[in-house]
């Protein structure tokens, strides 16, 4: 029987505000929770608890000024911040933020489409997003942002390698490149009784260096070198103002809900939980609520990176990039094939092994992260060792200051005219 046309188009409209209401909320939560944690009130004026403000912002910022420069690619300048907000919206598309839902007679599940190959679909999106903030920069034709999209480029390309390799253990493991294949193979039990089926405890090196990966791919705090303020004036998006500024800071926010939802779902069961005996009609409506739950933890981890640690210079963001998260990625993912192939054709390790080998794993990359330094580290301390001055330097200022520093009593010789 063919499926009647309101069932899409109630799903497209269910996600999309689903999705839209939780980055509402995240700008203001994230408001609220920075200012507790910098000791302020934080937005408290427009609704309950301040939260309307957002709504009042957004309103405001539509019929703020926007102004062109005479300078730029108009053309460029004013598709780059579209490309963003549809990247994001495309990319949440896969991800079933629910379980079945009967209604009218119709029983469908709560995602848009259930590709044969969605982790691709994610990965593919994900790699559009940064032709927003390289097109915002290169088509402004000024040098801050222009900096900005270069940085914006090579970030992305770095983390975007280790993201790929994580999510390559993840169907690796599941067999499947299918979103909701991945999903059921975490709904049932664990490989360790009584612990859920979740990938993050079999796959933790994968599931640490996906979420490491994902505050770069946000461009989120420490990571926000592509719009750093302190260095590039405000970065990709310095030229912008008005709808076209508000539309960057929506798909910055947009973008965490939407790695938050794709880290959950890849590792965590996205919408699998317990139903506690609840009828078929409403098991699926608990799956939103798990993965709202979910999914609000990672948000608030984004939110707690961002007031609790300061930017990363942009050489130790490459070096963790490159020579910490790409190695351990590629290593892992030839070790979950192995144990896959082994599972195959001898019954593989047992579950105590597996775990003892991923937490090993996870704990050397914890390790990595902390320590990972560059050679430009140790020029910096040296350059701030300081050296006393040898005597009779002139930089010292004089031999009369060298004896007054040492305390050296040594005998003047009087000058002899001639």
């Amino acid at each position: 029987m063919e499926t009647p046309l309101w069932v899409p188009l109630l799903q497209v409209v269910v996600i999309f505000t689903y999705y839209l209401l939780l980055t509402a909320l995240l700008i203001w939560a994230e408001r609220r929770v920075v200012a507790r944690m910098q000791s302020r009130l934080g937005p408290n004026r427009v609704g309950p608890f301040g939260i309307l403000q957002t709504l009042v912002d957004g309103v405001k910022m539509f019929f703020k000024e926007d102004v062109t420069p005479g300078m730029v690619n108009k053309l460029i300048f004013n598709i780059a911040p579209i490309v963003g907000v549809v990247a994001g919206f495309l990319s949440i598309a896969v991800i079933p933020i629910g379980g079945e839902v009967t209604l009218f007679g119709e029983t469908f599940t709560l995602v848009v489409s259930d590709l044969n190959v969605g982790v691709l679909w994610v990965l593919a999106m994900g790699s559009l997003h940064v032709y927003s903030t390289f097109l915002a920069g290169w088509a402004s034709n000024s040098p801050y942002p222009l900096m900005g999209g270069i940085r914006s480029s090579a970030q992305m390309v770095s983390y975007e390698i280790a993201q790929g390799l994580a999510v390559a253990s993840v169907f690796i493991y599941t067999g499947s490149l299918r979103v909701s294949d991945i999903v059921a193979a975490q709904s049932g039990s664990g490989f360790v009784e009584g612990v859920p089926g979740w990938y993050a405890i079999p796959l933790f090196p994968a599931f640490m260096v996906f979420v490491i990966g994902m505050v770069a791919e946000a461009g989120r705090p420490p990571f926000d070198l592509a719009e750093a303020e302190g260095e590039l004036v405000g970065g990709f998006n310095t030229e912008y103002s008005g709808l076209r500024f508000g539309m960057f800071m929506l798909a910055e926010f947009m973008s965490v809900v939407t790695m938050s939802a794709i880290v959950v779902t890849l590792f965590l069961g996205g919408p699998a939980g317990p139903t506690f005996g609840a009828p078929d009609a409403v098991a699926g409506l608990i799956g939103v609520f798990w993965f709202t739950l979910k999914t609000a933890l990672f948000i608030f981890l984004f939110i707690l990176l961002r007031g609790a640690l300061p930017r990363y210079r942009y050489d130790r963001l490459m070096n963790l990039g490159w020579k910490v998260l790409i190695p351990v990625a590629l290593v892992w993912t030839l070790v979950t094939a192995g144990m896959v192939l082994l599972e195959q054709e001898q019954g593989g390790f047992g579950a105590g092994l597996r775990l003892t080998m991923a937490s090993a794993a996870g704990v050397i990359l914890l390790w990595l992260v902390a320590t990972s330094r560059t050679p430009r580290d140790a020029g910096d301390r040296a350059d701030h060792h300081e050296v006393a001055p040898a005597p009779g330097d002139p930089a010292a200022g004089g031999d009369d200051d060298v004896l007054a520093t040492h305390g050296e009593d040594v005998p003047r010789t009087e000058e002899v005219s001639p």
